[in-house]
Parts: C-alpha cells; structure tokens; sequence
C-alpha cells in the first residue's frame, strides 16, 4: 500500500469540505465557500491561514506580484478553492505554482460543482 502524503491532515480538510457542501449546497460563489470553511475550521480547531500571501523570486529580485492562496491548512497543506462547471488545467497549474513558492508538497484543489464536490490532490 502507498504512503499517502499528509493522509490524517487530509482527512481533516477533506471532512470539512464535504460538511460545507452538504450544508450549502452548489450555487454559491467562492467566497461563500471560503468563508464558510473558515468557519468550519474555526469549529473543528484545524489551523489554518486565509489567503497566504507568496513572493516570486527571480535572479534574486523579488517580482511586484504575489501569489494569494485561498487557505494554507495545517501549515501544510495549499488548499485552493473553485466554484465552476470543470476544472481545467490552468487550476492545477496554479496550485503547482503556489507549491513551488511556497516550498510545500501538497495542494488540495476543491470545486464546488453544481452537482457534486470534486477534489484532487496536487503532490509536488
């Protein structure tokens, strides 16, 4: 059997996620998925942090702008929420690149479907 990357972490945001679509629904706007997770951290004591700004770095010069990921989960985890019909891979790319800056090996990517929650795991 595989090792699963941050497997009781995961766990936890994946939990959190299905608690906030059962409740809401499909329909809503990102930001009220954000913000109804953030309150469904808060509830369950999971650590997280909101739109966690990253630095590009390039030849030593930081560049003007920044990366904002949705949620940093455990200190861990990139959790990048979606609400839209499908997920492309410009999505995944994004969550490569928020690993990248960041230095950290997981991402979640969370779509709040219109008729089901999708998530994937993005290992770097």
């Amino acid at each position: 059997m595989a090792n699963i990357l941050y497997k009781e972490e995961s766990y936890s945001i994946v939990g959190a996620l299905f608690e906030v679509y059962n409740n809401l629904g499909s329909g809503f706007a990102e930001i009220v998925y954000k913000d109804a997770l953030e309150l469904e951290f808060n509830n369950r004591r999971i650590p997280f942090a909101r739109e966690k700004e990253y630095s590009v770095t390039y030849k030593n010069q930081v560049l003007p702008h920044k990366f904002y990921a949705d949620f940093v989960v455990h200190n861990k985890i990139i959790l990048e929420i979606k609400s839209i019909e499908n997920l492309h891979d410009k999505f995944f790319s994004q969550c490569i690149n928020y690993l990248k800056v960041s230095n950290l090996r997981l991402a979640i990517l969370a779509n709040f479907h219109k008729d089901l929650l999708d998530h994937r795991r993005i290992v770097l």
